[in-house]
């Protein structure tokens, strides 16, 4: 009896003993996952870059001065969160509901990466605005033909300035945006003209 228990309890040690050295149902050598916090950074889709406007919010409609119909002039913008290593910032406001295709109504690049408002009728110094839908530089207002339009204002963050003359049109402002865009958001605006 007393030699089956030593037997026992050694078969039992040396599984054990087995069990570590093979790191835990491992190979001796193998790899195992470690359980420990990773350095390398998570890359997420998210972003704290924000453009908002004291005349509306995200989704509503666009009052009327900032139109057409008003003083066609561009709405009030905030900045908030642009990114530490950002070196400049474009806008894009167009309107995909247009009947043509989408319809760009004001480019503006080349802003600076400090700037945190973008007053109304004013561009931000050193800024360039590019050629429009409207075939000429600058900002041009919601003017729907009918019904209600989407009024897109999407602001990015880039890595470097832009070189681009303000003969530069949408396309080739989004050419040059393929490759340094650090972050973006929208902000959506709503306009129907009252008949």
């Amino acid at each position: 009896m007393r030699w089956s228990v030593v037997i026992g309890g050694a078969i039992v040690v040396a599984g054990l003993a087995l069990l570590f050295a093979r790191g835990q149902f491992g190979m001796v050598g193998e790899q195992q996952p470690s359980l420990a916090p990773s350095n390398t950074p998570m890359l997420t889709a998210t972003t704290s870059l924000q453009l908002t406007s004291s005349a509306f919010t995200d989704n509503q409609p666009i009052p009327l001065q900032y139109t057409c119909d008003g003083e066609n002039t561009n709405p009030p913008l905030a900045i908030t969160g642009v990114p530490e290593s950002a070196q400049s910032l474009a806008l894009i406001v167009d309107d995909p509901d247009a009947p043509g295709g989408t319809w760009t109504h004001w480019t503006v690049w080349n802003i600076a990466p400090t700037t945190t408002e973008i007053a109304a009728h004013a561009v931000p110094d050193g800024a360039v605005e590019g050629t429009t839908s409207f075939g000429k530089p600058g900002y041009g207002g919601p003017c729907p033909p009918s019904g209600t339009h989407h009024y897109v204002f999407t602001l990015y963050a880039l890595d470097t300035p832009l070189s681009l003359s303000s003969d530069a049109d949408v396309a080739q402002l989004k050419a040059a945006l393929a490759g340094p865009v650090m972050a973006k958001t929208q902000l959506i605006g709503l306009y129907q003209r009252q008949k």
